[in-house]
Protein backbone atom coordinates (compact mmCIF):
# COMPACT_ATOMS: atom_id res chain seq x y z
CA UNK A 1 0.00 0.00 0.00
CA UNK A 2 2.76 2.41 1.03
CA UNK A 3 4.16 1.67 -3.09
CA UNK A 4 0.52 2.14 -4.01
CA UNK A 5 0.25 5.76 -2.02
CA UNK A 6 3.33 7.02 -3.28
CA UNK A 7 2.91 6.63 -6.97
CA UNK A 8 -0.51 7.81 -6.68
CA UNK A 9 0.72 11.32 -5.00
CA UNK A 10 2.76 11.61 -7.40
CA UNK A 11 0.77 11.45 -9.96
CA UNK A 12 -1.33 13.79 -8.25
CA UNK A 13 0.73 16.84 -7.74
CA UNK A 14 1.98 16.19 -11.80
CA UNK A 15 -2.11 16.05 -12.63
CA UNK A 16 -2.35 19.56 -10.31
CA UNK A 17 0.72 21.57 -11.95
CA UNK A 18 -0.24 20.40 -15.35
CA UNK A 19 -3.92 21.71 -15.07
CA UNK A 20 -2.78 24.82 -13.54
CA UNK A 21 -0.31 25.32 -16.43
CA UNK A 22 -3.52 25.58 -18.68
CA UNK A 23 -3.85 28.87 -18.67
CA UNK A 24 -0.74 30.13 -20.18
CA UNK A 25 1.28 27.42 -21.80
CA UNK A 26 0.94 27.25 -25.19
CA UNK A 27 -1.33 25.51 -26.45
CA UNK A 28 0.67 23.19 -29.20
CA UNK A 29 3.46 20.59 -27.68
CA UNK A 30 6.84 21.92 -27.61
CA UNK A 31 8.84 18.78 -27.98
CA UNK A 32 8.83 15.92 -31.18
CA UNK A 33 8.65 12.73 -30.91
CA UNK A 34 12.02 11.71 -30.44
CA UNK A 35 12.90 13.82 -27.96
CA UNK A 36 10.18 12.37 -26.13
CA UNK A 37 11.48 8.91 -27.30
CA UNK A 38 14.89 9.59 -25.35
CA UNK A 39 13.62 11.04 -22.39
CA UNK A 40 11.68 8.76 -21.77
CA UNK A 41 14.32 6.14 -22.22
CA UNK A 42 14.23 3.54 -25.35
CA UNK A 43 15.29 0.02 -23.62
CA UNK A 44 13.48 -1.64 -21.50
CA UNK A 45 15.26 -1.94 -17.77
CA UNK A 46 16.35 -5.19 -16.76
CA UNK A 47 15.77 -4.02 -12.80
CA UNK A 48 12.79 -3.05 -11.79
CA UNK A 49 12.09 0.47 -10.62
CA UNK A 50 10.04 1.82 -7.98
CA UNK A 51 6.12 3.09 -9.10
CA UNK A 52 6.54 6.19 -7.50
CA UNK A 53 9.97 7.24 -9.88
CA UNK A 54 8.19 5.80 -12.86
CA UNK A 55 5.19 7.97 -12.52
CA UNK A 56 8.03 10.76 -12.15
CA UNK A 57 9.57 10.06 -15.49
CA UNK A 58 6.83 9.77 -17.19
CA UNK A 59 5.65 13.02 -16.49
CA UNK A 60 8.60 14.73 -16.66
CA UNK A 61 9.14 13.17 -19.81
CA UNK A 62 5.88 13.38 -21.67
CA UNK A 63 5.01 16.52 -20.29
CA UNK A 64 7.19 19.02 -22.95
CA UNK A 65 5.17 16.87 -25.67
CA UNK A 66 1.46 17.37 -24.66
CA UNK A 67 -0.72 19.18 -26.17
CA UNK A 68 -2.98 21.46 -23.94
CA UNK A 69 -6.41 19.74 -25.08
CA UNK A 70 -8.13 20.68 -21.79
CA UNK A 71 -6.89 24.05 -22.48
CA UNK A 72 -9.88 26.77 -22.95
CA UNK A 73 -7.86 27.79 -26.35
CA UNK A 74 -7.89 24.39 -28.30
CA UNK A 75 -10.45 24.72 -31.18
CA UNK A 76 -8.68 22.34 -33.45
CA UNK A 77 -10.84 19.11 -33.06
CA UNK A 78 -14.86 18.77 -31.63
CA UNK A 79 -13.38 17.40 -28.30
CA UNK A 80 -14.21 19.24 -25.04
CA UNK A 81 -12.40 19.02 -21.82
CA UNK A 82 -12.99 17.40 -18.69
CA UNK A 83 -15.35 19.05 -16.51
CA UNK A 84 -13.98 18.87 -12.48
CA UNK A 85 -16.30 15.83 -11.04
CA UNK A 86 -15.95 13.82 -14.28
CA UNK A 87 -12.17 14.27 -14.12
CA UNK A 88 -12.62 13.28 -10.39
CA UNK A 89 -14.60 10.70 -11.11
CA UNK A 90 -12.62 8.98 -13.27
CA UNK A 91 -9.45 8.37 -11.30
CA UNK A 92 -12.26 6.59 -9.39
CA UNK A 93 -13.33 4.42 -12.11
CA UNK A 94 -9.32 3.50 -12.64
CA UNK A 95 -9.13 2.78 -8.75
CA UNK A 96 -12.53 0.60 -8.22
CA UNK A 97 -10.92 -1.61 -11.26
CA UNK A 98 -14.23 -2.74 -12.71
CA UNK A 99 -15.08 -4.43 -15.18
CA UNK A 100 -18.84 -2.85 -16.04
CA UNK A 101 -20.53 -5.46 -18.07
CA UNK A 102 -22.70 -7.66 -15.49
CA UNK A 103 -25.31 -6.38 -12.93
CA UNK A 104 -24.88 -9.04 -10.47
CA UNK A 105 -20.78 -8.94 -10.65
CA UNK A 106 -20.67 -4.46 -10.30
CA UNK A 107 -24.51 -3.61 -8.85
CA UNK A 108 -22.80 0.07 -8.53
CA UNK A 109 -21.96 0.41 -11.85
CA UNK A 110 -25.49 -0.94 -13.16
CA UNK A 111 -27.38 1.95 -11.31
CA UNK A 112 -24.67 4.49 -12.41
CA UNK A 113 -25.54 3.26 -16.18
CA UNK A 114 -29.03 3.22 -15.42
CA UNK A 115 -29.49 6.92 -13.87
CA UNK A 116 -27.36 7.97 -16.10
CA UNK A 117 -29.14 6.55 -19.21
CA UNK A 118 -32.59 7.78 -17.78
CA UNK A 119 -31.26 11.76 -17.69
CA UNK A 120 -29.63 11.69 -20.99
CA UNK A 121 -32.64 10.34 -22.46
CA UNK A 122 -35.02 12.93 -20.94
CA UNK A 123 -32.59 15.93 -21.59
CA UNK A 124 -31.74 15.05 -24.87
CA UNK A 125 -35.97 14.51 -25.64
CA UNK A 126 -35.34 11.07 -26.66
CA UNK A 127 -37.83 8.02 -26.05
CA UNK A 128 -37.82 7.27 -22.40
CA UNK A 129 -38.63 3.49 -23.75
CA UNK A 130 -34.97 3.60 -25.50
CA UNK A 131 -31.54 1.67 -24.86
CA UNK A 132 -28.50 3.54 -24.13
CA UNK A 133 -25.36 1.90 -24.84
CA UNK A 134 -22.31 3.22 -23.76
CA UNK A 135 -19.46 2.84 -26.04
CA UNK A 136 -15.59 3.82 -26.60
CA UNK A 137 -16.34 6.74 -28.69
CA UNK A 138 -18.92 8.09 -31.38
CA UNK A 139 -17.35 5.94 -34.25
CA UNK A 140 -18.35 3.15 -31.95
CA UNK A 141 -21.88 4.55 -31.31
CA UNK A 142 -22.52 4.81 -35.13
CA UNK A 143 -21.68 0.99 -35.61
CA UNK A 144 -23.38 0.09 -32.75
CA UNK A 145 -26.77 1.55 -33.70
CA UNK A 146 -26.44 0.75 -37.54
CA UNK A 147 -25.37 -2.69 -36.43
CA UNK A 148 -29.07 -2.75 -34.71
CA UNK A 149 -30.53 -1.36 -37.55
CA UNK A 150 -29.21 -3.74 -40.06
CA UNK A 151 -30.31 -6.51 -38.37
CA UNK A 152 -33.92 -5.01 -38.14
CA UNK A 153 -34.35 -4.30 -41.44
CA UNK A 154 -33.41 -7.15 -42.46
CA UNK A 155 -35.34 -9.54 -40.15
CA UNK A 156 -38.13 -7.56 -41.39
CA UNK A 157 -37.01 -8.81 -45.18
CA UNK A 158 -37.07 -12.45 -43.81
CA UNK A 159 -34.07 -12.77 -43.11
CA UNK A 160 -31.46 -13.41 -39.59
CA UNK A 161 -28.48 -12.03 -40.07
CA UNK A 162 -27.14 -13.64 -36.47
CA UNK A 163 -27.66 -17.11 -38.27
CA UNK A 164 -27.52 -16.54 -41.78
CA UNK A 165 -24.58 -13.89 -42.17
CA UNK A 166 -24.53 -11.35 -45.04
CA UNK A 167 -23.76 -13.56 -48.18
CA UNK A 168 -27.36 -14.30 -49.84
CA UNK A 169 -29.62 -12.13 -48.11
CA UNK A 170 -31.42 -9.20 -49.48
CA UNK A 171 -28.81 -6.43 -49.87
CA UNK A 172 -29.27 -3.93 -47.35
CA UNK A 173 -29.36 -0.12 -48.84
CA UNK A 174 -28.09 3.04 -47.08
CA UNK A 175 -28.25 6.03 -47.84
CA UNK A 176 -26.95 9.44 -46.34
CA UNK A 177 -26.40 12.68 -46.99
CA UNK A 178 -23.36 13.98 -49.16
CA UNK A 179 -21.66 16.12 -46.06
CA UNK A 180 -21.86 12.86 -43.51
CA UNK A 181 -18.96 12.62 -41.45
CA UNK A 182 -16.47 10.29 -42.11
CA UNK A 183 -16.80 8.17 -39.16
CA UNK A 184 -20.38 6.68 -40.89
CA UNK A 185 -18.53 5.41 -43.99
CA UNK A 186 -16.01 3.75 -41.50
CA UNK A 187 -19.04 2.22 -39.29
CA UNK A 188 -20.96 1.21 -42.18
CA UNK A 189 -17.62 -0.80 -43.73
CA UNK A 190 -17.18 -2.60 -40.55
CA UNK A 191 -20.74 -3.81 -40.69
CA UNK A 192 -20.15 -4.84 -44.58
CA UNK A 193 -22.60 -2.57 -45.98
CA UNK A 194 -19.98 -0.62 -48.04
CA UNK A 195 -19.99 3.08 -49.12
CA UNK A 196 -24.07 4.76 -48.88
CA UNK A 197 -25.83 6.26 -51.53
CA UNK A 198 -25.09 9.64 -51.45
CA UNK A 199 -28.32 12.93 -50.92
CA UNK A 200 -27.49 16.12 -51.85
CA UNK A 201 -27.28 18.64 -49.23
CA UNK A 202 -27.44 22.94 -49.37
CA UNK A 203 -24.10 25.01 -48.76
CA UNK A 204 -24.60 24.33 -45.20
CA UNK A 205 -24.15 20.61 -45.68
CA UNK A 206 -27.95 20.15 -44.60
CA UNK A 207 -29.82 17.15 -46.21
CA UNK A 208 -32.34 18.01 -48.90
CA UNK A 209 -35.58 16.03 -48.32
CA UNK A 210 -36.54 16.17 -51.71
CA UNK A 211 -33.58 15.01 -52.99
CA UNK A 212 -34.04 12.17 -50.50
CA UNK A 213 -37.45 11.00 -51.23
CA UNK A 214 -36.21 11.23 -55.04
CA UNK A 215 -33.39 8.71 -53.93
CA UNK A 216 -35.71 6.29 -51.84
CA UNK A 217 -38.37 6.39 -55.07
CA UNK A 218 -35.48 4.87 -57.53
CA UNK A 219 -35.10 1.25 -57.72
CA UNK A 220 -31.66 0.68 -55.61
CA UNK A 221 -29.38 -1.68 -57.87
CA UNK A 222 -29.12 -5.05 -57.10
CA UNK A 223 -32.07 -4.75 -54.80
CA UNK A 224 -34.68 -7.87 -55.45
CA UNK A 225 -38.11 -7.10 -57.54
CA UNK A 226 -40.96 -7.03 -55.43
CA UNK A 227 -43.91 -4.48 -54.73
CA UNK A 228 -41.89 -3.61 -51.23
CA UNK A 229 -39.18 -1.55 -50.61
CA UNK A 230 -36.04 -3.41 -49.87
CA UNK A 231 -34.07 -3.34 -46.13
CA UNK A 232 -33.01 0.36 -45.83
CA UNK A 233 -31.76 2.54 -43.70
CA UNK A 234 -31.19 6.52 -43.63
CA UNK A 235 -28.76 8.35 -41.85
CA UNK A 236 -28.99 12.01 -40.93
CA UNK A 237 -26.95 14.35 -39.23
CA UNK A 238 -26.92 16.46 -36.19
CA UNK A 239 -24.38 18.84 -36.10
CA UNK A 240 -22.41 19.69 -39.26
CA UNK A 241 -18.91 19.42 -38.81
CA UNK A 242 -17.93 22.47 -40.42
CA UNK A 243 -21.15 24.50 -40.17
CA UNK A 244 -22.80 22.79 -37.15
CA UNK A 245 -26.02 22.67 -39.37
CA UNK A 246 -29.04 20.21 -38.43
CA UNK A 247 -30.85 18.17 -41.11
CA UNK A 248 -34.53 19.08 -41.77
CA UNK A 249 -35.37 16.34 -39.09
CA UNK A 250 -39.15 16.02 -39.51
CA UNK A 251 -39.29 16.05 -43.62
CA UNK A 252 -36.06 13.71 -43.62
CA UNK A 253 -37.76 11.36 -41.47
CA UNK A 254 -41.33 11.60 -42.89
CA UNK A 255 -39.97 10.82 -46.33
CA UNK A 256 -38.15 7.56 -44.59
CA UNK A 257 -40.90 6.49 -43.11
CA UNK A 258 -42.78 6.01 -46.43
CA UNK A 259 -39.53 3.81 -47.19
CA UNK A 260 -40.11 1.63 -44.19
CA UNK A 261 -36.47 2.45 -43.68
CA UNK A 262 -35.11 2.57 -39.79
CA UNK A 263 -33.66 6.56 -39.16
CA UNK A 264 -30.67 6.48 -37.35
CA UNK A 265 -29.04 9.93 -36.55
CA UNK A 266 -25.07 10.64 -35.85
CA UNK A 267 -25.21 13.70 -33.61
CA UNK A 268 -21.50 13.48 -32.59
CA UNK A 269 -21.97 16.85 -30.92
CA UNK A 270 -24.89 18.51 -31.85
CA UNK A 271 -27.17 15.88 -30.35
CA UNK A 272 -26.90 18.25 -26.70
CA UNK A 273 -28.56 21.00 -28.52
CA UNK A 274 -31.57 19.23 -27.51
CA UNK A 275 -30.75 19.94 -23.82
CA UNK A 276 -30.67 23.64 -24.34
CA UNK A 277 -34.10 25.50 -24.73
CA UNK A 278 -32.50 28.45 -26.67
CA UNK A 279 -31.04 25.61 -28.87
CA UNK A 280 -33.85 22.68 -28.96
CA UNK A 281 -35.09 23.73 -32.34
CA UNK A 282 -31.69 22.71 -34.08
CA UNK A 283 -32.94 19.26 -33.59
CA UNK A 284 -36.89 19.40 -33.70
CA UNK A 285 -37.91 16.08 -34.86
CA UNK A 286 -34.69 14.02 -34.18
CA UNK A 287 -36.33 12.10 -31.54
CA UNK A 288 -38.52 10.30 -34.59
CA UNK A 289 -35.76 8.28 -35.77
CA UNK A 290 -34.46 4.94 -34.56
CA UNK A 291 -31.60 5.43 -33.06
CA UNK A 292 -29.06 8.10 -32.27
CA UNK A 293 -25.28 7.84 -31.36
CA UNK A 294 -23.46 11.06 -29.24
CA UNK A 295 -20.31 11.34 -27.50
CA UNK A 296 -20.36 12.64 -23.93
CA UNK A 297 -16.00 13.58 -24.30
CA UNK A 298 -17.48 16.41 -26.80
CA UNK A 299 -20.26 18.93 -25.61
CA UNK A 300 -20.81 17.11 -22.36
CA UNK A 301 -16.98 17.27 -21.78
CA UNK A 302 -16.21 13.71 -19.42
CA UNK A 303 -12.85 12.07 -19.97
CA UNK A 304 -12.26 10.27 -23.31
CA UNK A 305 -13.63 6.70 -23.85
CA UNK A 306 -17.54 7.43 -23.63
CA UNK A 307 -19.37 7.80 -26.59
CA UNK A 308 -23.22 7.01 -26.16
CA UNK A 309 -25.05 4.78 -28.29
CA UNK A 310 -29.35 5.49 -28.08
CA UNK A 311 -31.53 2.88 -29.86
CA UNK A 312 -35.39 3.50 -29.44
CA UNK A 313 -36.46 -0.77 -29.80
CA UNK A 314 -34.08 -2.08 -26.82
CA UNK A 315 -34.94 -5.26 -27.80
CA UNK A 316 -33.08 -4.46 -31.77
CA UNK A 317 -30.13 -3.62 -29.63
CA UNK A 318 -29.90 -6.57 -27.38
CA UNK A 319 -30.21 -8.92 -30.46
CA UNK A 320 -27.69 -7.23 -31.84
CA UNK A 321 -25.10 -6.87 -29.36
CA UNK A 322 -26.03 -9.27 -26.64
CA UNK A 323 -24.27 -12.86 -25.69
CA UNK A 324 -24.07 -15.18 -23.96
CA UNK A 325 -21.44 -17.81 -21.85
CA UNK A 326 -22.01 -20.35 -20.00
CA UNK A 327 -19.56 -18.79 -17.14
CA UNK A 328 -21.21 -15.53 -17.56
CA UNK A 329 -23.68 -14.54 -14.66
CA UNK A 330 -26.76 -13.18 -16.87
CA UNK A 331 -29.52 -10.59 -14.93
CA UNK A 332 -32.85 -11.62 -15.94
CA UNK A 333 -33.53 -7.76 -16.47
CA UNK A 334 -30.48 -7.38 -18.82
CA UNK A 335 -27.12 -6.56 -18.58
CA UNK A 336 -24.81 -3.76 -19.30
CA UNK A 337 -22.83 -6.17 -22.45
CA UNK A 338 -26.45 -6.54 -23.84
CA UNK A 339 -25.34 -3.21 -25.72
CA UNK A 340 -22.41 -2.46 -26.52
CA UNK A 341 -19.40 -4.47 -28.64
CA UNK A 342 -16.71 -4.76 -25.59
CA UNK A 343 -17.03 -7.83 -23.50
CA UNK A 344 -13.84 -6.18 -20.82
CA UNK A 345 -14.33 -2.59 -20.67
CA UNK A 346 -14.42 0.55 -18.20
CA UNK A 347 -17.27 1.82 -16.10
CA UNK A 348 -17.96 5.13 -18.65
CA UNK A 349 -21.32 5.68 -16.91
CA UNK A 350 -19.48 6.81 -14.01
CA UNK A 351 -18.46 10.02 -15.24
CA UNK A 352 -21.24 10.66 -16.66
CA UNK A 353 -23.29 10.27 -14.03
CA UNK A 354 -20.96 12.29 -12.52
CA UNK A 355 -21.19 15.25 -15.14
CA UNK A 356 -24.78 15.09 -15.42
CA UNK A 357 -25.09 15.16 -10.90
CA UNK A 358 -22.82 17.97 -10.94
CA UNK A 359 -23.99 20.08 -14.04
CA UNK A 360 -28.14 19.31 -13.41
CA UNK A 361 -30.20 20.01 -15.87
CA UNK A 362 -29.63 24.18 -15.94
CA UNK A 363 -26.04 23.25 -16.14
CA UNK A 364 -25.84 21.73 -19.01
CA UNK A 365 -28.45 24.08 -21.05
CA UNK A 366 -25.90 26.70 -19.72
CA UNK A 367 -23.00 25.07 -20.94
CA UNK A 368 -24.60 24.35 -24.73
CA UNK A 369 -25.50 28.06 -24.46
CA UNK A 370 -22.25 29.19 -23.33
CA UNK A 371 -20.28 27.15 -26.18
CA UNK A 372 -22.37 28.74 -28.63
CA UNK A 373 -22.03 32.23 -27.63
CA UNK A 374 -18.25 31.83 -27.98
CA UNK A 375 -19.07 30.71 -31.50
CA UNK A 376 -20.77 33.83 -32.65
CA UNK A 377 -18.35 35.70 -30.65
CA UNK A 378 -15.50 34.33 -32.84
CA UNK A 379 -17.36 34.92 -36.09
CA UNK A 380 -18.35 38.58 -34.66
CA UNK A 381 -14.67 39.34 -34.04
CA UNK A 382 -13.44 37.76 -37.98
CA UNK A 383 -15.82 39.62 -39.88
CA UNK A 384 -13.90 42.61 -38.30
CA UNK A 385 -10.56 41.37 -39.71
CA UNK A 386 -9.87 43.05 -43.49
CA UNK A 387 -9.82 40.48 -45.88
CA UNK A 388 -11.57 37.70 -43.81
CA UNK A 389 -14.66 36.12 -44.36
CA UNK A 390 -17.21 33.44 -42.37
CA UNK A 391 -18.62 30.97 -44.68
CA UNK A 392 -21.31 29.33 -42.33
CA UNK A 393 -24.03 30.25 -40.71
CA UNK A 394 -22.97 30.03 -36.94
CA UNK A 395 -25.80 28.06 -35.59
CA UNK A 396 -24.39 25.80 -32.90
CA UNK A 397 -20.69 25.71 -32.28
CA UNK A 398 -18.36 25.36 -35.04
CA UNK A 399 -16.94 27.97 -37.20
CA UNK A 400 -15.27 28.31 -40.64
CA UNK A 401 -13.14 31.32 -42.34
CA UNK A 402 -11.49 31.90 -45.24
CA UNK A 403 -8.68 34.71 -45.32
CA UNK A 404 -8.79 35.64 -49.07
CA UNK A 405 -8.02 32.40 -50.91
CA UNK A 406 -6.27 29.08 -49.82
CA UNK A 407 -2.85 30.58 -49.72
CA UNK A 408 -3.65 32.96 -47.42
CA UNK A 409 -5.72 30.97 -44.84
CA UNK A 410 -2.92 28.44 -44.52
CA UNK A 411 -0.09 31.04 -44.16
CA UNK A 412 -2.97 32.63 -41.04
CA UNK A 413 -3.34 29.02 -39.79
CA UNK A 414 0.58 28.15 -39.89
CA UNK A 415 1.34 31.33 -38.13
CA UNK A 416 -1.03 30.90 -35.39
CA UNK A 417 0.15 27.81 -34.20
CA UNK A 418 3.75 28.76 -34.38
CA UNK A 419 2.45 31.77 -31.87
CA UNK A 420 1.37 28.80 -29.43
CA UNK A 421 -1.69 31.24 -28.60
CA UNK A 422 -4.29 28.95 -29.50
CA UNK A 423 -5.07 25.52 -31.57
CA UNK A 424 -6.78 26.12 -34.80
CA UNK A 425 -6.99 23.64 -37.38
CA UNK A 426 -7.62 23.57 -41.25
CA UNK A 427 -9.99 22.08 -43.44
CA UNK A 428 -10.97 21.85 -46.73
CA UNK A 429 -14.61 22.66 -46.93
CA UNK A 430 -16.73 23.30 -50.66
CA UNK A 431 -13.34 22.57 -52.18
CA UNK A 432 -11.79 25.97 -50.51
CA UNK A 433 -9.15 25.96 -47.86
CA UNK A 434 -10.90 26.94 -44.41
CA UNK A 435 -9.94 27.87 -40.25
CA UNK A 436 -12.54 25.66 -38.85
CA UNK A 437 -12.56 26.77 -35.25
CA UNK A 438 -14.87 23.99 -33.30
CA UNK A 439 -15.76 25.79 -29.54
CA UNK A 440 -16.18 22.39 -26.92
CA UNK A 441 -14.37 23.09 -24.10
CA UNK A 442 -16.45 23.82 -20.98
CA UNK A 443 -13.65 25.89 -19.62
CA UNK A 444 -13.42 28.72 -22.49
CA UNK A 445 -13.94 31.65 -20.82
CA UNK A 446 -14.57 35.27 -22.49
CA UNK A 447 -10.95 36.33 -22.06
CA UNK A 448 -9.63 33.33 -23.85
CA UNK A 449 -11.60 33.89 -26.93
CA UNK A 450 -10.72 37.45 -26.36
CA UNK A 451 -7.37 36.64 -26.61
CA UNK A 452 -7.55 33.86 -29.13
CA UNK A 453 -9.05 36.65 -31.49
CA UNK A 454 -6.41 38.78 -31.02
CA UNK A 455 -4.09 35.66 -31.93
CA UNK A 456 -5.65 35.77 -35.27
CA UNK A 457 -5.54 39.77 -36.15
CA UNK A 458 -2.27 39.27 -35.66
CA UNK A 459 -1.36 35.85 -38.03
CA UNK A 460 -3.59 37.85 -40.55
CA UNK A 461 -1.69 40.86 -40.34
CA UNK A 462 1.80 39.03 -40.78
CA UNK A 463 0.09 36.87 -43.52
CA UNK A 464 -1.43 39.98 -45.69
CA UNK A 465 2.15 41.76 -45.48
CA UNK A 466 3.36 41.56 -49.14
Amino acid sequence: MDEREAALRQAHGHAVRWLASLSDRPVPARATVDEIVRALGAELPDAPSTPADVVDLLATACEPGLTAFPSGRFYGFVVGGTEPAALAADWLVSAWDQNSVMRAVSPAYAAAEEIAGAWLLDLLGLPPESSVGFTTGATMANFTCLAAGRDAVLRRNGWNVAHEGLAGGPPVRVIAGQDRHMAIDLALRYLGLGRPELVAADDQGRMDPEALSRTLAAAHPGSRPGPEPGPTIVILQAGDIHSGAFDPFAETIRAAREADAWVHVDGAFGLWAAASPAHAHLAEGCAQADSWATDAHKTLNVPYDCGLAVVRDSSALRSAMGLRGDYLIQHEHGDPVDKVPELSRRGRAFTVWAALRSLGRQGVADLVDRLCHHARTFATGIRAIDGATVLNDVVFTQVCADFGGDDRTDRVLARLLDEGTAWISGSTWHGRRVMRISVSNWSTTDEDVSRTLDAIRRAASKAFRP
